[in-house]
């Protein structure tokens, strides 16, 4: 919908980031990049990014060519694996204090990271929502066998390759969507479900341009729910928010005042 379709934003000038959490009752956040880069997670999209450097593989091409299969896993198994090595930041654990006092929801993710889950939310998988999917382990796109990475890493040191699936013989790919993959249907109406309910819809670190992800906050904002944004430069949806910060996530949400 276009934004011109909406009613002016009333804008929250007086009231803190506090102030907006403490008045709901049904909080869903949606977070992006911006959170995942506060623990040391590269954004793959931003100017000097992965994808910058480095061609993204489509998923047609996965599908019908080995050498591209191959050179996926090469991509991943090589160099330093930060998102092994990252850990929750404050932003992570301020969702995860929210949902689990149920005060929150949900969380609407672009990120692939698994953070959220670490971070303690409890029944993670029906509270976490991932659009994107998730890197850190890999199944079968004909059976979803579930393959631990690391088994897989050992096998394409060992091998120079990773095989075809041992149950079925179908292809082995990271449970993530790639460029030119469908988005996953029942998190897409997870995600929408949650934010027609929502009283209070929070984006933490998104750059609010990629579709159809970013029509969440403007289903929420439709609906009634308030939207604050909270995201280091400015985004196409600030005009129709009612709180906007452009500063850290962790900074921000530090302010309400809970001791990580």
């Amino acid at each position: 919908m276009p934004l011109s379709c909406y009613a002016a934003a009333m804008k929250l000038t007086d009231t803190s980031l506090k102030d907006v959490v403490s008045q709901s009752r049904r909080i869903v956040f949606f977070t992006g990049a911006g959170l995942s880069t506060e623990s040391g997670i590269p954004d793959f999209r931003s100017p000097g990014g992965l994808w910058s450097r480095m061609k993204p593989i489509q998923f047609q091409d996965f599908l019908t060519s080995d050498t591209v299969r191959q050179e996926s896993w090469r991509r991943r198994f090589s160099g330093e694996n930060t998102i092994k090595l990252a850990q929750p930041n404050v932003g992570h654990k301020v969702i995860a204090k929210l949902i689990n006092s149920g005060q929150a929801s949900s969380v609407i993710t672009q990120n692939i990271d698994n953070l959220h889950q670490e971070s303690g939310i409890e029944d993670s998988d029906n509270r976490v929502i991932e659009l994107h999917g998730n890197a850190t382990y890999a199944k079968c796109l004909d059976c979803d066998e579930h393959y631990e990475m690391d088994q897989l890493e050992q096998q394409y040191k060992s091998l120079g390759s990773v095989p075809d699936c041992s149950s079925c013989g179908g292809i082995i790919k990271t449970a993530t969507i790639s460029f030119g993959q469908s988005m996953p249907e029942k998190e897409m109406q997870r995600a929408q479900r949650e934010s027609l309910a929502c009283d209070l819809f929070i984006v933490l670190g998104s750059s609010l341009v990629v579709y159809p992800a970013a029509s969440f906050p403007e289903i929420a904002r439709r609906n009634g729910a308030n939207l604050v944004i909270i995201n280091r430069e400015a985004t196409p949806l600030d005009n129709i928010a009612d709180l906007v910060i452009h500063e850290e996530i962790g900074a921000c949400l530090s302010t309400l005042s809970w001791d990580f």
